[in-house]
């Protein structure tokens, strides 16, 4: 199984959640934490269980996720 790696621009994230209800391994959520603009943000809670496959990227409407792949 690949092996991904998710990071997350806190301050470009408005806490749509659709990252959180978009992947498959249930490698994010949020925090009870809040960026400047007020809104809590999206963070790794399970990060080892990331495959890479970015659905988390691609929903995120303020381009506020970016996803690594480990190199087999």
């Amino acid at each position: 199984m690949p092996k991904g790696r998710v990071e997350i621009f806190t301050e470009a994230c408005k806490s749509c959640l659709y990252c959180v209800n978009t992947c498959p391994k249930k490698v994010l959520g949020t925090t009870s934490a809040v960026n400047s603009k007020g809104y809590q943000y999206a963070v790794p809670v399970n990060p080892e269980a990331c495959i890479g496959c970015a659905m988390c990227a691609t929903i995120c409407p303020d381009a506020a996720i970016t996803v690594y792949r480990e190199a087999n």
